[in-house]
């Protein structure tokens, strides 16, 4: 009898694995740093990290009431430059992935490199996918989660009375942390 009671409780353990379930386990960044969300081309790298994600109802889906919407903050490493997305539906971001600039909002995103200012540039389509893994709870879970993003955008750079605008890849894989 005994060892049925064993094999039992190893069934169920393999049964919530393979279920996805988001225990201690399966929550939180993995081995994600805490930088390398990079916006670059070959004239420029902005690196973001120390993201912070809380339910802020910044941007809230009208179709999904229900659902906290996800606020994410960074911070330029290396500069004064700052990040914020708006993620309407972390519900969906926690079955998969995710489309930049439709589903996954860019709010803000500037930074400073060699006395050039940088900042989104809105009249251009942002593009590419973001998924998650670690993700529980819609986002909300003290173990945090890991970030993908792989996509493009343009910024429009500044250097003394000089501008421009030019493209870049947004990517990366970082950790992001939780608040309440």
């Amino acid at each position: 009898m005994q060892r049925l009671q064993f094999l039992s409780s190893i069934s169920g353990l393999v049964a919530l694995s393979l279920s996805g379930g988001c225990g201690d386990d399966s929550c939180g960044p993995g081995g994600a740093q805490d930088a390398g969300l990079l916006a670059s081309s070959a004239d420029v790298v902005l690196n973001y990290g120390d993201i912070t994600s809380g339910p802020n109802h910044d941007c809230p889906d009208p179709d999904a009431p229900d659902v906290e919407p996800l606020t994410l903050q960074g911070t330029q490493i290396d500069g004064p430059g700052l990040l914020t997305l708006c993620i309407p539906r972390p519900d969906l971001l926690q079955k998969g992935e995710l489309q930049l600039g439709t589903s996954v909002f860019i709010i803000d995103l500037n930074g400073e490199v060699d006395a050039c200012t940088y900042a989104l540039e809105r009249l251009r389509p942002v593009t590419g996918a973001v998924s998650a893994t670690g993700l529980c709870d819609n986002g909300t879970n003290p173990a945090g989660y890991a970030l993908t993003v792989d996509g493009a955008l343009s910024l429009k750079r500044t250097c003394a009375t000089a501008m421009d605008t030019i493209a870049v890849t947004f990517t990366g894989t970082v950790a992001i942390a939780a608040t309440p």
